[in-house]
């Protein structure tokens, strides 16, 4: 994919949604659909417009559970038009191929990443509250390994972690990056934010991009026009 925007459809209606896609489908290169809009819609009815209306899809559920009903998701949401989707690194190995699994036996085929540590975590949260020990960035390489054995394709992780992550799984192991930021815009919830330009030079594949895109600051006259000056700032970089 040349253009590695995921814009985030965090709406909660799918005409919002697909108003969306309309504008940005010939700005991004596809589009991230999580639990807010799969929760209000149904993830089949979301899969199944989105994908008609022009988009190529990373379904966001974050699937945790035990092996055989993390299988049973994977099936039914590795549906035509879903390029990928992503499970909890900290299932298990188990959990893991059995995802990788039903995944490859559908028609579509889509990958399958993990999630290593969530963006709006820091490091006194994993380790005071969560009460895993260690650095942060330990914790991502981890679960990346741990992913990659198990045959994902790849991992979420904040761009702080991009550089690590492919020195430890090498360059082709996928990096899809939530948390970014361009500098115009809020960092809302996010704690480990770059810019999207500084996370493709970390080497991230993909960029999920959401609020400055879909609710773009005053400024910046609508999603498409965002989305462009995003671009035009990777252009730039590089």
């Amino acid at each position: 994919m040349n253009n590695p925007i995921l814009a985030a459809l965090d709406v909660a209606t799918l005409p919002d949604a697909l108003r969306l896609v309309e504008e940005l489908r010939d700005h991004v290169g596809g589009f991230k659909v999580g639990l807010e809009l799969c929760m209000h819609v149904g993830p089949q009815t979301v899969i199944a417009a989105v994908s008609a209306a022009g988009g190529a899809l990373f379904v966001d559920l974050k699937f945790k559970d035990i092996p055989n009903t993390v299988a049973a998701a994977a099936t039914a949401v590795a549906r035509p038009g879903v390029r990928m989707f992503n499970v909890h690194c900290d299932g298990g190995s188990a959990m893991l191929r059995a995802a990788v699994e039903a995944a490859q036996a559908a028609p579509a085929r889509p990958a399958v990443i993990g999630v290593t540590v969530l963006t709006s975590m820091d490091q006194a949260t994993l380790n005071d509250e969560v009460r895993v020990p260690g650095s942060l960035a330990d914790q991502v390489v981890h679960l990346a390994r741990l992913a990659q054995e198990a045959g994902l394709a790849g991992v979420v992780c904040s761009a702080q972690e991009v550089a690590a992550v492919k020195a430890a799984c090498g360059a082709d192991f996928m990096t899809v990056v939530p948390g970014v930021r361009p500098a115009w815009a809020a960092t809302n919830d996010q704690q480990r934010i770059m810019t999207p330009a500084q996370a493709m030079q970390a080497g991230a594949d993909f960029l999920v991009i959401g609020r400055p895109i879909t609710r773009p600051p005053e400024g910046i006259g609508s999603p498409a026009e965002a989305a462009q000056r995003i671009l035009d700032e990777l252009a730039a970089a590089r």
